[in-house]
């Protein structure tokens, strides 16, 4: 993500298994939930690089499709977004309901510059299988044609409620 000007993220799943979220989804279970004001307890890596590729005039969007009503795995996730937000990254929230007459790739991705994909390969029970980065002119045209699709429907997350 260094080089690149745009970034998009598609995420369609209802819930992730991935090991290192496994800490943070079971204390927000417990009702822990971040302090917008307290930045240094919820700032981490991941948001410093958002920070520092936007700061340097890149696009990052995030588009996510979720089921209505939502899984207590999206409504965690949702209440982290802001953290997204707040690093310059754009994030919109598409209702599966809406999205019924748009193709879409069997797999989450990135899509870097428009030109490179990396897919994100899960199990059954949400864990992570691995990636799988190409940069198929093919792959490329199905993911920018799918995420434009989501991201023109798709409502603001200061817009979304749940």
């Amino acid at each position: 993500m260094a080089d690149c000007t745009t970034a998009v993220h598609l995420e369609m799943r209802d819930s992730y298994a991935v090991d290192y979220e496994e800490g943070p989804f079971a204390d927000w279970r417990r009702g822990f939930r971040h302090d917008p004001a307290d930045r240094d307890s919820w700032w981490r890596p991941w948001l410093g690089l958002i920070a520092e590729t936007v700061g340097r005039g890149a696009i990052v969007r995030r588009a996510r499709v979720v089921s209505e009503p939502v899984s207590e795995y999206t409504r965690f996730l949702y209440d982290g977004t802001f953290t997204n937000v707040a690093a310059g990254e754009q994030v919109r929230w598409l209702p599966r309901r809406h999205a019924s007459n748009i193709a879409l790739p069997g797999n989450d991705f990135w899509l870097f510059d428009g030109e490179w994909v990396q897919w994100n390969h899960f199990a059954g029970d949400g864990s992570s299988v691995g990636e799988e980065i190409t940069n198929d002119p093919t792959s490329a045209k199905l993911c920018a044609q799918a995420f434009d699709a989501v991201w023109a429907h798709a409502i603001p997350h200061g817009e979304y409620k749940i």
